[in-house]
């Protein structure tokens, strides 16, 4: 009776995969990709407040919308007279107000900013920007707002 008859097996090639490395590979490419990622994506951000039946519109030319993101901080976003879109462009708390009165000091009658702020703000930064909206000479403001979507979409 012959225990532990094992055969030995020398220079034989395994042909097991070692999958160790291409683990290590993808772990660093996912790190990679959680850093790079909130940089390319960087900019406005933003989750807009959601309304029942807001009224579509179309951007105009010369509307200027003041964007509050998720930090607090000002975007300004102006469409040209020619057209030009250039998006939104980050402006500091110092600036703002010497911005907006720059820019409402040639107009005579649109004296409009259209507000757009992230719903997870403090109500105090609205209101802030507010306050600096009114002493650069806006007379309207108007808040910019997402269709809410249902969960059973109407048919037409």
């Amino acid at each position: 009776m012959a225990m532990g008859g094992a055969k030995k097996t020398e220079g034989v090639v395994a042909a097991n995969i070692n999958v160790t490395p291409m683990i290590d590979v993808m772990l660093v490419l996912l790190i990679i990709f959680m850093i790079v990622t909130p940089a390319i994506t960087a900019g406005f951000q933003a989750t807009i407040p959601r309304a029942k039946n807001p009224d579509a519109k179309e951007e105009g030319d010369g509307e200027i919308r003041l964007g509050i993101d998720r930090e607090g901080k000002f975007y300004l976003d102006i469409t040209g007279a020619s057209g030009k879109y250039t998006g939104p462009r980050y402006i500091s708390d110092e600036d703002l107000q010497g911005q907006l009165t720059n820019l409402y000091a040639n107009r005579s009658v649109d004296k409009i900013l259209y507000l757009r702020a992230d719903e997870g703000i403090e109500y105090s930064r609205v209101q802030q920007a507010l306050e600096i909206a009114r002493k650069a000479g806006v007379r309207v403001v108007g808040a910019i707002a997402e269709q809410e979507r249902s969960a059973h979409p109407e048919r037409q």
